[in-house]
């Protein structure tokens, strides 16, 4: 077996970050939230750059059409109804064995955000909509932990570093989060996989300048287009904006004054409904009552139920998401009806 200086040997020779910055990364904890396209980018980066600590966070499971451009998760995932978190875990363990890498599947929220990236020195964004971006930047600041943001749908990136106390936040940039149907998704505009691949590359770096505490840290937001090639630096400002609440210390999201029980999810056709209050369900006692109505299946991560012409996975902790139909208030009363609020 390769000694850690044979390991890591391309990466400390660079100037940049050297046997100090390398120490430095092994004795750092980043949590990823989301393990998607830009998610698995991120952690294979980090993985192998001996990051000493690694969480990924994720509430959702392996489907044919993320094996486009998320790199982690191979055909025996899709097959064996592997959540993302767990998959990624198993993957990234299998390129270094040397650093704790831990996968969590679950969905967060208001209620569990604290305590999922407690002990993080570097929070990345891998996640597919606003209101988690909102609820992780209240919690990036509250904490005073450095996060950086990222976001790839159709061939267009972008990405930036929120550092509290020391660089805007994406309220202060972004006050108001869009209304639905203002902001392109994958259902609507698809994803070119090279799009992803830089910014979530991208993103991984900026996570190792934050932890080494390099200089030249990035401070605009940077967008791309990898279809035309375009690629813009920014300036949004050297100090958060005075008028920002988040900044000033009003974590609204974070207190749950906003936010929705239901969430549309990016590229699936399907929408996730989360149950207020703690839920552990009894995979064996549901599937029991659910075979007198449709198809069921289940293994100890989730259980499938076709119904109706739709399709419900439901987690170990209530939530659900429910495929074919985008309209929340049609999968808000398929949960109501068999699975109860």
């Amino acid at each position: 077996m390769q000694s850690y200086t044979d390991r890591y040997s391309r990466q400390t020779i660079f100037p940049g970050i050297g046997r100090a910055g390398q120490t430095k990364l092994a004795k750092s904890t980043v949590v990823i939230i989301g393990c998607g396209a830009l998610g698995t980018v991120a952690a294979t980066c980090l993985t192998r750059a001996g990051i000493g600590r690694l969480r990924i966070v994720d509430r959702d499971f392996i489907e044919y059409h993320n094996l486009q451009r998320q790199i982690l998760f191979d055909e025996d995932d899709v097959k064996n109804q592997i959540p993302k978190a767990i998959a990624a875990e198993r993957h990234l363990r299998r390129a270094n064995s040397s650093i704790e890498i831990e996968g969590i599947v679950a969905d967060v929220n208001y209620r569990n955000i604290e305590r999922l990236t407690a002990g993080a020195d570097v929070i990345l964004d891998g996640v597919d909509n606003l209101e988690t971006r909102y609820l992780i930047n209240d919690v990036s600041l509250k904490h005073r932990v450095p996060w950086v943001y990222g976001a790839a749908v159709s061939s267009d990136g972008l990405t930036m570093n929120v550092i509290p106390g020391r660089t805007p936040c994406i309220r202060c940039l972004f006050p108001v989060m869009p209304a639905s149907g203002r902001v392109a998704t994958c259902d609507t505009a698809g994803v070119v996989s090279s799009a992803p691949f830089i910014i979530g590359a991208l993103q991984s770096v900026e996570a190792i300048k934050i932890l080494i505490g390099a200089e030249d840290v990035n401070r605009a937001l940077i967008t791309i287009d990898v279809w035309t090639g375009a690629f813009q630096r920014l300036q949004i400002g050297d100090s958060p904006s005075p008028d920002c609440p988040a900044c000033q210390g009003k974590y609204e999201f974070l207190e749950a004054r906003f936010g929705a029980r239901t969430t549309s999810l990016c590229g699936q056709n399907a929408v996730q409904v989360v149950v207020a209050g703690d839920a552990e369900l009894s995979f064996e006692e549901l599937a029991r009552r659910f075979r007198e109505i449709g198809e069921v299946s289940y293994n100890e991560f989730m259980l499938r139920l076709a119904v109706d012409g739709y399709e419900m996975v439901l987690f170990p902790d209530g939530r659900a998401i429910v495929k074919g139909t985008n309209d929340e208030s049609v999968a808000k009363g398929l949960y109501a009806k068999y699975v109860g609020m």
